[in-house]
């Protein structure tokens, strides 16, 4: 597959997650961030190829790469183990979110607040991983990823190994600023359209729900959501550990 632009050829090679079989780089670029990315595939002995311009556009989806691809192997995902190696994890399982621009979306948010991993029922995202590489940033390259066959036994592992289940859905919820983010959890999101499945729903030890300053009855988009909640679990494991 290709990758486009310079965020997602540099994640790709710096984070093992896949198989980097070369670089096709604008013949004319000659930046710093590219200079750094021939030095990277340099150190990791992948070929690189200067091509004009319009070669490159042939073989991009679109034109927004900025004069760097790379062609690569599908992601590799990680084993659930690997989430509880943090201290107190914190990891997010979404159900029902299948746009790739929303998952990258969410991907750049599990990044920036250091979650643990993300988890999702089993399917075949390797058609939209350029465009879930391109929206994250990046990010999606950066986190643990973990391809569930059987979501609900995972969930349940995980609550086994003294992790909190909390999901977002309305019904005998808690106010999102009144749940405790601090403690090692799951967090279980699903997509605007369909939710939670029900038994998703019943692991969890605590429903929460985003308070809104309005009548607005409508749910947030599954990034959007996502972004609001992690970001509320940030702050108070920040200010846990300022304690």
């Amino acid at each position: 597959m290709i990758v486009e632009g310079s965020l997602s050829v540099k994640a790709a090679l710096q984070c093992g997650r896949r198989t980097v079989f070369r670089l096709l780089i604008d013949e004319k670029k000659k930046d710093r961030d590219t200079g750094y990315i021939l030095y990277l595939a340099k150190e990791m002995n992948v070929p690189v190829e200067r091509l004009k311009r319009e070669e490159l556009d042939a073989m991009a989806s679109g034109r927004t790469h900025g004069g760097v691809l790379a062609e690569t192997g599908e992601r590799a995902y990680q084993d659930l183990s690997v989430c509880l190696d943090d201290k107190i994890p914190f990891v997010v399982f979404l159900e029902g979110i299948e746009d790739p621009f929303n998952l990258g979306y969410i991907a750049r948010t599990l990044a920036a607040v250091g979650c643990s991993g993300l988890m999702m029922p089993k399917r075949d995202f390797s058609y939209s991983e350029p465009v879930i590489l391109k929206s994250s940033a990046g990010a999606s390259e950066r986190i643990n990823w973990i391809m569930s066959e059987h979501p609900v036994e995972d969930i349940q592992t995980l609550k086994k190994a003294g992790l909190a289940c909390i999901c977002a859905y309305r019904d005998q919820a808690k106010d999102m600023y009144e749940t405790d983010f601090t403690q090692p959890l799951i967090l279980c999101i699903g997509g605007e359209m369909r939710g939670l499945s029900r038994d998703v729903l019943k692991e969890s030890d605590q429903n929460m729900v985003i308070p809104y300053s309005t009548d607005f009855r409508n749910a947030l988009n599954a990034s959007s959501a996502a972004a609001a909640i992690c970001f509320e679990a940030q702050r108070q494991r920040i200010k846990g550990e300022t304690k």
